[in-house]
């Protein structure tokens, strides 16, 4: 039991904190035989085809159009398409008098990727960058995106997710805009290493030419679109200089409800990813791929309920005083998560209680979706996020 307890710590300390000090110490040791990735001033700019899949979205809309009509970009070298395909209110109709947006539209609902493979026939950009109808890109996005492309290696290029925190943020607000932070840090470091290990949907491109259709259940389409990119042998770059914004979720029951659903599309990935999880092929990007995203998306969540198990039994059979200091630490960090469940419900905000809260929100979230996906209840067909007003 002692060793099985170690075990589950082990990997539990890997998954969240290892993985990013082990990454850290690779790239100081690269940085010792290689020089810093550089660009060519000046180069030609590819013709980029702007892709925003909009799902009743009207309360956001027009702010979109306006950030995406001010982006930095030869109008002649961009291609801006929307598509509203199955929204019910007025999003298609708002979008409609903009001559500078191609409007694809009709009723049915057949989900995200359904809507971006129609859109498909209709791009004509020699790189594609993809965004969330309800977030805001900064003026030199695209430039910033193309750059990578002068290398030929690069089939794919993952822009930075920002989330907009005041100074009364929940613990929904608090916890996403501190994981988001933690979670850029560690893709930076990832394609410094090598390659990113996904791309999130608020904004992300890819070399048109090596675009794949994937399957139209697909539940998380930003993270398979950019995993099959790396799995024909191309690199998926990050570039923090190019960022969306937005505000957190509404509240906390939003965000589990995202987050559940965000787990259950991570293991449909992980089942379909199959020579991303083969050492044989490409070994730097499974060991990223594993460490990064697997772990996270299934043993680990399981592995903290053991570990504490693991520790309670160890104790009672065997009271070591160091054992019960572990014990203690643990029973500490879990009543600090409740004490900020209950605080958020008083809509009481203690900063330091947030973490600890997001934290065992986010692991119960992927239990619940591993649950969800193995019981066939999570359509691909996406949701408008409720988020908080800027």
């Amino acid at each position: 039991m002692i060793i099985f307890f170690w075990t589950c710590l082990f990997i539990i300390t890997y998954t969240f904190v290892g993985y990013g000090l082990l990454l850290f110490i690779l790239i100081k040791i690269k940085r010792s035989f290689s020089r810093p990735k550089s660009f060519i001033s000046g180069a030609p700019l590819p013709t980029v085809t702007l892709l925003v899949a909009a799902w009743n979205e009207e309360v956001t809309i027009i702010d979109k159009i306006k950030n995406t009509l001010q982006l930095d970009y030869p109008k002649e070298r961009l291609q801006i398409i929307f598509v509203t395909d199955g929204s019910t209110d007025r999003t298609p109709e708002l979008i409609h008098p903009y001559q500078e947006i191609v409007l694809m539209h009709n009723s049915d609902r057949g989900g995200k990727m359904a809507a971006i493979k129609r859109a498909m026939p209709q791009v004509k950009g020699e790189v594609i960058v993809f965004s969330d109808a309800n977030t805001f890109l900064n003026r030199e996005a695209l430039l910033e995106l193309v750059k990578h492309y002068q290398n030929t290696n690069v089939g794919a290029v993952a822009g930075e997710k920002r989330i907009l925190v005041n100074q009364h943020a929940d613990a929904s607000s608090a916890g996403e805009g501190f994981y988001w932070k933690y979670e850029s840090r560690l893709k930076k470091w990832d394609y410094e290493l090598y390659s990113n290990v996904g791309a999130a949907g608020e904004l992300f491109s890819i070399r048109a030419s090596l675009y794949e259709p994937i399957e139209s259940d697909t539940i998380i389409d930003d993270h398979m679109i950019a995993m099959r990119i790396a799995e024909k042998g191309y690199l998926i770059a990050y570039e923090p200089a190019a960022y969306a914004s937005e505000t957190a979720s509404e509240n906390t029951a939003e965000e589990l409800k995202r987050k559940i659903r965000i787990a259950a599309g991570g293991i449909q990935s992980i089942l379909r990813l199959k020579i991303a999880a083969n050492p044989f092929r490409y070994p730097i990007l499974t060991f990223q791929y594993l460490s990064h995203r697997v772990l996270r998306w299934t043993i680990t969540p399981f592995l903290l309920v053991l570990a504490l198990l693991a520790n309670i039994w160890i104790v009672f059979q065997h009271g070591h005083q160091f054992y019960t200091l572990l014990l203690t630490a643990q029973g500490i960090f879990y009543t600090l998560a409740l004490l900020g469940l209950l605080m958020e419900r008083k809509n009481i905000r203690i900063k330091t209680l947030f973490i600890p809260y997001y934290f065992c929100m986010m692991n119960y979230a992927v239990a619940a979706g591993i649950l969800r996906y193995i019981n066939q209840n999570q359509s691909a067909a996406w949701e408008r996020s409720k988020r908080k007003m800027a």
